[in-house]
């Protein structure tokens, strides 16, 4: 493994830190009217269209969530209830950490300065951030960048506040469509993925290290 010691270690949040809650959210709200066996695609659907949501510009991550429920809504033929898609979005200030997280932040907090960048809503994202037991020289939401991943906007006003390059920089992120591709794009000095087995493992063209869960971060710095 090539050791390589950033300025900073930026994250992803959720998937990567905290525990997304996404897609047993919606398995929960949709069991009375989603087939066991039809379950799995329906929340496919939904992550699909979480996705295609975000790549335009901005707007609230609770338009995010309401707007895809109600096209997988479309999709399917069912009823889409506004209270649901609300219900999803007011649990996500809840959700805590992965269990790998708090100790394998902890190896490094103090060595190296951590940051976040996370598809957050700016009123919802410290509740996140609180759980993870870590100290965190600075947390940047797609609220303040005006921009979600993938989209390198929201990455270039992180880097504009940090002043520094992303070379200077390692990008950690569960994440390839989000997050590592887009650090590839602009030229992060080292890229690692978290596998938490929810994309599938394209670390030989976008990552530069791959890492079952935290407890493996500190290595990769070399601590």
């Amino acid at each position: 493994m090539n050791i390589f010691k950033p300025k900073y270690i930026t994250f992803d949040c959720y998937g990567t830190m905290t525990n997304f809650e996404m897609a047993p959210s919606a398995r929960k709200i949709f069991a009375d009217r989603i087939a066991p066996e039809q379950m799995e695609a329906f929340v496919e659907d939904f992550r699909v269209f979480r996705l295609d949501e975000v790549l335009g510009d901005w707007k609230p991550f609770s338009e995010v969530v309401r707007n895809s429920v109600e096209r997988t809504c479309r999709k399917w033929k069912l009823e889409f209830r506004e209270e649901e898609a609300m219900q999803i979005y007011h649990a996500v200030p809840t959700w805590g950490p992965h269990p790998d997280v708090p100790e394998g932040l902890l190896k490094i907090a103090h060595e190296i300065p951590l940051v976040i960048l996370s598809n957050a809503d700016n009123d919802q994202i410290h509740h996140n951030v609180e759980k993870l037991g870590a100290p965190f020289a600075h947390v940047f939401t797609a609220e303040q960048a005006r921009a979600y991943k993938p989209r390198l906007q929201a990455f270039e006003y992180m880097f504009d506040q940090l002043g520094c390059s992303p070379e200077e920089c390692m990008h950690v992120s569960s994440s390839f469509r989000y997050d590592l591709m887009s650090a590839s794009d602009l030229g992060y000095g080292a890229r690692v993925f978290v596998n938490r087995n929810h994309e599938p493992n394209l670390v030989p063209h976008y990552a530069t290290h791959e890492i079952k869960d935290f407890s493996g971060l500190a290595a990769t710095v070399g601590l």
